[in-house]
């Protein structure tokens, strides 16, 4: 078994409310800053063992499908890498 890290990044659906990102857009165009659109996002990242990268981002993605994210009104990316690298 080899360490991994897993991120799990869940955001809310195209067309779903999304009062936080709207406020933080308003704030923004304020500011001056001109953009489009602006979505919020909750970012998961889970040390685990397992077998492979593979393995991990299974895990991972079970773990988004039952209790991170809820798939009627977020869409989310899993990746895995070994826990060391970028360290």
């Amino acid at each position: 078994m080899t360490a991994y890290t897993a991120t799990v990044t869940v955001r809310l659906k195209h067309g779903v409310l999304d009062p936080e990102a709207e406020t933080t857009r308003q704030a923004l165009e304020r500011l001056g800053f001109e953009l489009s659109a602006l979505r919020s996002a909750d970012r998961f990242e889970i040390d685990l063992e397992a077998a492979d990268a593979a393995d991990a981002e299974a895990r991972a993605e079970s773990m988004a499908e039952r209790l991170l994210a809820n798939p009627t009104i977020h869409d989310y990316e899993v990746s895995a890498a070994p826990a060391n690298e970028g360290q």
